[in-house]
């Protein structure tokens, strides 16, 4: 283990992010609870969590808006706390809420962004048409921002975002009621940066981006960091290979799963529908169908499901991810 400034970054990697006991608290609510991570230089990670599990406020530390109330953190050798304006100069940040001005045009709100980091005007130019070019937006950008669509507007967001070239990019659920072609295009755009080696932070509480886009995820919960891997290694943390999903005609009683009768399996429960995590799906399916036939319930479908991000999360906290 090397230290710098004290903290303390795992050898023989090139770590870009490193985040240690990190904790902070809204009166009664702890919303970081020592939460730790590194990212390796290069590296999507994503932030994994339903809403208030502590994703925006680990962004909002991590791009020096809120400080925290323990913890440190390093950012490419810099220290959070005493190097907060060399921080800011290596970070590109796209908020969960849009931050644009809407009586500017596209190219107007770039020039203004890009101005705030003193970017040569001529080069500043260049990059805002090679950015809006990249985000598709090349022939709309005279028109002005509140004539854009949603997805328009975050394309332009993540636009500013990237104007000073920052080695860090934080994503504070980009995605998040935008339209389809929106959401393919900056898809598009993250694997473009990611193949050009940018250090990505990325949360979201969609399953299908974490999976499609991230290197290693985290799941946070509660404030809690309580999973972190690869989605393999997400599995085999969870230890589960399958789930049997199962619909029901009716709403079971919120007891009928916790007799002994069904001891043998880890279950969740979400009104009429139920997940059996298993190991051996094809060992364990006829034996689930006898206890539900035994025990008075009928079912209406049936789906045998490899692990994925959704039945790792359902096994690790017992709820969905949308609860």
């Amino acid at each position: 283990m090397q230290y710098i400034r004290g903290i303390a970054i795992p050898d023989n990697q090139n770590i870009m992010i490193n985040v240690q006991n990190l904790c902070k608290k809204y009166k009664d609510i702890l919303a970081l609870d020592s939460v730790n991570f590194h990212i390796r230089q290069g590296e999507i990670y994503g932030l994994l969590g339903p809403n208030g599990a502590g994703k925006s406020t680990t962004i909002n530390i991590l791009s020096t808006v809120t400080l925290p109330d323990e913890g440190e953190v390093i950012l490419d050798s810099f220290n959070l706390r005493t190097h907060a304006d060399k921080c800011k100069n290596i970070l590109g940040v796209v908020p969960q809420e849009i931050s644009l001005y809407d009586e500017l045009t596209a190219l107007e709100n770039l020039y203004f962004w890009g101005g705030l980091y003193k970017i040569n005007r001529s080069e500043l130019k260049q990059r805002a048409s090679s950015l809006l070019d990249m985000m598709g937006l090349t022939d709309r950008k005279n028109d002005r921002i509140d004539t854009f669509s949603g997805g328009m507007k975050r394309r332009v967001n993540i636009a500013a975002a990237l104007l000073h070239s920052p080695k860090i990019l934080l994503m504070d659920e980009p995605t998040v009621g935008i339209d389809p072609h929106s959401r393919n295009l900056i898809f598009d755009v993250i694997e473009e940066l990611h193949s050009n080696g940018l250090t990505i932070i990325y949360t979201t509480h969609y399953m299908e981006e974490a999976e499609r886009l991230c290197d290693r995820i985290s799941i946070i919960d509660s404030g809690k960091i309580i999973a972190e891997g690869t989605l393999e290694e997400l599995r085999n943390i969870s230890n589960i290979k399958e789930s049997i999903h199962i619909d029901l005609t009716s709403i079971p009683d919120e007891n009928s799963f916790k007799a002994e009768l069904f001891s043998d399996f880890k279950i969740t429960q979400h009104e009429n529908s139920i997940d059996f995590f298993t190991t051996n799906s094809g060992r364990d399916l006829s034996k689930i169908i006898s206890l539900l036939t035994e025990s008075g319930h009928e079912i209406s479908s049936l789906e045998m499901r490899k692990a994925n991000l959704e039945t790792v999360f359902l096994n690790l906290t017992g709820r969905q991810l949308r609860d």
